[in-house]
């Protein structure tokens, strides 16, 4: 259906500046398009709304050049993301272009022939990956006019807000679960904002969200997960394409990413896709894997147990950035799996502070809960054979150890008085 065609049946306010490429919003289950607007969900069968693009069409040599002449940053993507085309010379935090580690030291511990890669977005200006969907949510927000911008998060969703907002000269007000890393709430309130935490867990924060939505209270407020969500998932897309690109331009074999709401997944799968249409890479097959942690683990059960429904759960684990018992786009991550051969995996909180540890003492990159779940679930894949030791690998660490700290007890190796004496007692001196 034609976008013009939609456009009556539909309330919210027309954007008022450039989305790029994108051209409407699409819906996942039934196809409709519907006019670039703040909204999330299809009028016809409540399906979700994605952003569908009319994408640079010609010579992909070219385009690959303009790519590489860009920012370091996420904008040098600017031309295949739905913002405008001198976004780089706005006031945002330009996240991205984070680095691609070649693990090797860790792949000789697991057992990885084929080249294993951690993709580190700690280095992100708040240390997590989610200030890269922030960034687009951000543009979002200004061409429709809002003027708070806000989002129900687990804790690196809120410090982002907090810090986007502030650089952008937007009002913001997040909302966490009253329980969160004490990390996390420190990076989410030191921007000047309004952080508000809610009892429960963050599936209530967010029936609370989108109650304030259809509130009065909620007019001119931008939630960047629920009424910006198609946007605000765009964000994730360029975690794809910085991998490609930082492999040479090409797809990697096999990716496990961490699974919250499940949206990192889906998008990082509809970049891929994206690179191969525009034949920027040569297309062949990759498999994508997710990764949760047992105490949440909604989708990777329905994966076991050949569901396609997602059943709720009760989160209880100590990787609370993924502890999402009613993850949204769940079903699917369920599809992108079984469709590309890959897996979703979970496993328990011993493993996952042990892989914390073991990305640390193996590549120096100290990981949040989340990346210790990617890491645990990629060493659990590789002992049950179901990933391939001799082929590429990229795992995902999305966020700094440095907020979960509570859940890796470490400290000095000893303490001893200022004397070399004192240091040969210890038996530390044939280190």
């Amino acid at each position: 259906m034609a976008v013009e065609a939609v456009e009556s049946r539909t309330s919210v306010p027309r954007a008022t500046a450039s989305f790029g490429p994108a051209v409407a919003l699409s819906c996942r289950e039934c196809g409709e398009r519907f006019p670039l607007g703040p909204s999330f969900a299809c009028v016809s069968c409540f399906g979700p709304l994605e952003v569908a693009y009319e994408l640079p069409a010609g010579d992909p040599e070219s385009l690959r050049r303009r790519i590489e002449a860009g920012p370091a940053n996420i904008w040098r993507y600017a031309p295949l993301l739905p913002v405008p085309a001198d976004v780089a010379d706005r006031p945002n935090l330009n996240p991205g272009f984070t680095k691609l580690v070649k693990a090797d030291n860790l792949a000789r511990e697991l057992g990885v022939t084929g080249g294993l890669y951690v993709k580190d977005d700690s280095g992100n200006p708040t240390h997590s990956f989610k200030d890269r969907v922030v960034a687009i949510a951000v543009e979002a927000a200004r061409a429709f006019g809002f003027t708070t911008l806000s989002c129900s998060s687990t804790g690196n969703l809120a410090g982002a807000v907090g810090a986007a907002a502030a650089r952008a000269g937007l009002r913001s007000c997040v909302f966490i679960p009253h329980d969160l890393e004490a990390g996390k709430v420190v990076m989410a309130a030191v921007y000047g904002g309004e952080l508000v935490g809610i009892e429960g867990t963050y599936d209530d924060v967010n029936r609370f969200c989108s109650e304030l939505i259809g509130d009065p209270l909620g007019e001119g407020w931008g939630f960047v997960n629920v009424n910006l969500r198609p946007y605000y998932g765009e964000g994730s897309k360029t975690l794809a394409y910085e991998i490609c690109e930082q492999l040479g331009w090409r797809l990697p074999d096999q990716i496990v990413v961490p699974v919250a709401s499940g949206s990192q997944l889906t998008k990082i799968d509809k970049g891929l896709k994206e690179l191969v249409a525009l034949g920027l890479v040569e297309d062949r097959p990759y498999r994508i894997f997710g990764a949760q942690a047992e105490g949440c683990a909604p989708v990777s059960r329905a994966f076991k147990d050949g569901h396609e429904v997602v059943r709720p759960v009760k989160p209880d684990t100590i990787a609370k950035s993924l502890a999402i018992g009613n993850p949204a786009d769940g079903p699917y991550v369920l599809d992108i799996a079984r469709r590309t051969g890959g897996a979703v995996e979970d496993v328990d909180d011993e493993r996952i502070v042990e892989a914390i540890r073991l990305l640390a003492r193996t590549e120096g990159i100290f990981a949040e809960t989340a990346g210790g779940v990617t890491v645990g679930v990629t060493r659990k894949l590789l002992e049950d054979g179901r990933l391939d030791p001799s082929l590429t690998t990229v795992v995902l660490n999305t966020g700094d150890g440095l907020k979960t700290l509570d859940a890796v007890a470490a400290g000095p190796t000893a303490t001893i008085p200022p004397s070399l004496s004192a240091f040969r007692t210890a038996g530390l001196a044939g280190l």
